[in-house]
């Protein structure tokens, strides 16, 4: 059996520049996978069996079923294996968990069928499932333009901990788009605090919290009922600045320490508030090296 893990990212910078002619967003963003991972087990099988953890996400719609059916068709072979979603990213949040199964789907799959694709021919089909999913193909800290095409790894964060914080938001259907139709001309931006976060981290130097940045953080607040007073919640007991995950409504912090982001996880959960501490995520950890069996479940 062969296990892919499939991390769970931060944007530490999302700037959204404007409408392009295809209708697609410009976006130029600073992402950073995260040591909170769903797993995909995949074994030879003479058909497509999926199977996941979460009983919501078992139908024809999961994108690792789209991921399978894509690269059977475009590899010119069945798209048949036998594949496990365990699910522990929670869906729905910002947090690209759809996307990095998907990606995990295509490096397990490339390895399951023998078909030795590169990197960048995976990306090519990454993009039609998705956004962020060429980036989970890399993993790591990596600089993404476009609308999610054009990924450049850069230095990694010296930062280590963050904290996640789930409000209990209703399902959002169709978030994603409906979150850029609420953009304003006042939400876009020239992508020049993106750009400072890479040179602090090409410097060598960890990033200040006041230099992120999302686009998205407004509309957040406005569609999601209730994400401003636990927001509120956040600042004040991690005594700093709070961030959105993505398109929300997850939040985060970044902390310098483990025992920093314990204290402040648990102390969220003491006010009813769902929070978990993890640790950022290198590249090398959080995508495979070629020919292994794809990291620590």
């Amino acid at each position: 059996m062969l296990t892919v893990r499939a991390p769970a990212k931060v944007n530490l910078a999302l700037e959204v520049l404007g409408k392009r002619a295809d209708g697609y967003h410009e976006i130029r963003s600073i992402i950073q996978t995260i040591d909170l991972c769903d797993t995909l087990e995949f074994a030879p099988a003479d058909e497509l069996r999926f199977d996941c953890t979460a009983e919501a996400l078992r139908g024809p719609d999961n994108l690792v079923v789209r991921a399978v059916r894509l690269l059977a068709e475009a590899v010119g072979v069945k798209p048949a294996a036998r594949i496990l979603l365990r699910k522990r990213i929670p869906w729905g949040m910002g947090l690209g968990g759809g996307s990095s199964d998907a990606a995990a789907c295509l490096i397990g799959l490339n390895r399951l069928w023998r078909l030795d694709r590169s990197i960048g021919q995976l990306v090519e089909l990454g993009l039609h499932l998705g956004s962020d999913v060429p980036f989970f193909l890399y993993g790591g800290t990596c600089l993404v333009e476009g609308r999610g095409e054009r990924v450049i790894p850069i230095p990694e964060s010296p930062q280590e901990w963050i904290v996640l914080a789930f409000p209990a938001a209703a399902d959002m259907p169709g978030k994603t788009k409906r979150m850029y139709e609420a953009l304003r001309p006042a939400d876009f931006s020239d992508g020049g605090r993106t750009q400072a976060v890479q040179r602090r981290l090409v410097d060598g130097g960890p990033v200040r919290p006041d230099m992120l940045v999302n686009a998205f953080e407004k509309a957040a607040r406005e569609l999601f009922a209730g994400l401003s007073d636990v927001w509120r919640e956040f600042e004040k007991i991690s005594g700093g600045r709070v961030h959105l995950c993505g398109s929300g409504p997850a939040l985060f912090s970044l902390q310098a320490t483990e025992a920093a982001a314990e204290t402040v996880a648990g102390r969220l959960r003491s006010q009813g508030i769902e929070a978990v501490a993890v640790s950022l995520l290198g590249r090398k950890d959080a995508v495979p090296e070629q020919g292994t069996a794809g990291g620590r479940p």
